[in-house]
């Protein structure tokens, strides 16, 4: 190892959260006839977010606007808040970890729970972090045990996706009013609401930007259909909001991710289609899953997790028989979650694709 490479660093595994489909592809020889797996927008981006994109390529030679001052102040009007409110930076898994640098020394106690969204905890440990996990509980992460455990440890830092990743479950907003009511003064919050535009009605609490102890995450990877851009945004108070401005990379959202944003956001009717699309989507999940003793578990998310009736092993091999069929499907990775794969809500031609080969792959995963 070479000497300039921190103890830290070091001492971590060579790992990283995800390994993508992409990757898999490269491995198997063949690209995937159903990308169901990665929690994407199957059904896309805004046209208008298209034609946005397409326009400002011609100017691609420009930096894009490092202040991000046309997006922040069309993002404030859009969640009634002041630009002061608002950080974008390159997609929520980079705002984390920009937040973690924020707070995290060798050695801070940082909660999250069991099976949560990985990349959280990839920055943790990057940091030097202590990470303590709590359970989930029926499937859903437990925030009284989660706030009761961060008060225990002192802890600096806690994370809770609502709603949830890897399970789609989620709290009502008043669970999480109660929540955010009982932050220690010592800790910050980080609620990740990816999959918030998703969400039934009464879900996502009014945004609070005087609460100096939580901040709010949201991207337009989901339900704006712009995974492949990387471009996010956090909601805070504007004295913790513009700590970021000591750390963050000033160019690192290009110009092209801001355009299709603005653009996005003035396209409501798009996310209205989305939603109708994804609703139907997980109806159909359901159809294909059932005849099957499959349960499909409630979902606020563009996808379903299906309990599959045994343990972690079968839905390990149902996953991997997928796959070898073209279908490229996730599973929650330790137990008992992980009696579950995750399937994303495709278009009907990914779920056709689905339904041909669901039977042939629980069969071969019986056998095996």
């Amino acid at each position: 190892m070479p000497a300039q490479i921190t103890p830290l660093i070091s001492s971590l595994p060579a790992s990283v959260p995800f390994v993508g489909p992409e990757t898999q592809e490269r491995t198997r020889g063949r690209t995937f006839r159903a990308r169901i797996g990665a929690n994407e927008n199957s059904f896309g981006p805004s046209p208008k977010a298209i034609a946005a994109m397409s326009a400002k390529a011609a100017d691609i030679w420009k930096y894009g606007d490092p202040e991000n001052h046309d997006l922040r102040h069309a993002l404030a009007s859009y969640h009634g808040v002041g630009p002061e409110n608002i950080m974008v930076g390159e997609g929520i898994d980079g705002l984390l970890g920009l937040a973690v640098r924020l707070m995290v020394l060798p050695g801070t106690k940082v909660v999250t729970s069991v099976g949560a969204y990985p990349t959280f905890n990839f920055h943790v440990d990057g940091f030097g972090g202590q990470l303590i996990k709590v359970p989930y509980a029926n499937d859903r992460e437990d925030w009284r045990a989660l706030i009761e455990t961060a008060g225990v440890h002192n802890a600096a830092l806690m994370y809770l996706a609502n709603p949830d990743n890897p399970m789609g479950t989620w709290w009502e907003a008043d669970e999480i009013a109660q929540m955010i009511a009982a932050i220690p003064e010592t800790m910050v919050l980080c609620l990740d609401e990816a999959y918030g535009e998703f969400a039934p009605e009464g879900t996502l609490p009014p945004i609070d930007v005087s609460i100096p102890r939580l901040l709010r995450f949201r991207t337009f990877s989901k339900a704006w259909g712009m995974a492949g851009v990387r471009i996010g945004y956090c909601i805070g108070e504007a004295g913790l909001i513009r700590q970021f401005d000591k750390i963050r990379n000033h160019f690192g959202v290009n110009a092209l991710a801001q355009a299709g944003a603005i653009a996005s956001l003035g396209d409501p009717d798009h996310l209205v289609r989305i939603r109708a699309a994804v609703e139907k989507a997980r109806a159909r999940i359901g159809e294909i899953v059932r005849p099957f003793g499959f349960v499909p578990l409630p979902s606020a998310t563009n996808f379903v997790s299906v309990d599959c009736g045994r343990d972690g092993l079968f839905a390990r091999k149902l996953l991997n028989a997928l796959i070898a069929r073209d279908v490229f499907v996730r599973m929650p990775g330790v137990a008992p979650l992980d009696r579950c794969i995750r399937i994303g809500c495709g278009t009907d031609e990914d779920l056709d694709y689905l339904a041909s080969f669901l039977p042939e792959a629980i069969a071969a995963a019986s056998e095996a």
